[in-house]
């Protein structure tokens, strides 16, 4: 015959506790999961970086190259002084006018490039070595949001011209 056992209520009771602290929610590290899932998928969004094309020297366009006379004869030039002012001038328009900000910068190269008798798509942009970065790059989606074909940055430090 089969041998009985039989189990004291204590034992019952003292298993049924140990086995309920085995357990563990994981609720919470599900949420910390997802919060850290939107978090890095809203942060990638913003990652990503406007860029430049800049098209690889040809040997011959080397050899060839045109001097600042010859650009600046064929283009309006925007110049970036060391202060982080403008300085547009064109074709039509020898004489340099001042602009101060970006969006005075943008409104008056569109007004030199429409007053063109040439209709010149070629932008010169000639930066100081101390002028500010984003000013510079200003300059460069200005002419690429008045429709310049062609955009050429040159640097120059302090007495390389006489402007």
């Amino acid at each position: 015959m089969a041998e009985e056992t039989h189990y004291s209520e204590d034992a019952i009771t003292r298993h049924r506790s140990h086995s309920g602290e085995d357990d563990m929610d994981l609720t919470p590290m599900v949420d910390v999961t997802f919060l850290l899932l939107i978090f890095f998928m809203i942060t990638a969004a913003f990652a990503l970086q406007k860029s430049l094309e800049v098209p690889p020297v040809k040997e011959d366009e080397a050899a060839a190259s045109q001097s600042v006379d010859d650009l600046e004869k064929d283009s309006i030039v925007v110049r970036v002084d060391e202060d982080n002012v403008f300085w547009i001038s064109g074709p039509s328009a020898p004489e340099e006018q001042r602009a101060t900000s970006v969006q005075e910068m943008i409104i008056k190269l569109r007004k030199v490039r429409e007053e063109s008798s040439t209709g010149a798509a070629k932008m010169l942009v000639q930066a100081n070595g101390d002028a500010r970065h984003e000013f510079v790059v200003a300059a460069l989606d200005a002419g690429t949001g008045v429709g310049m074909e062609e955009i050429r940055l040159m640097s120059y430090e302090e007495g390389d011209f006489d402007f």
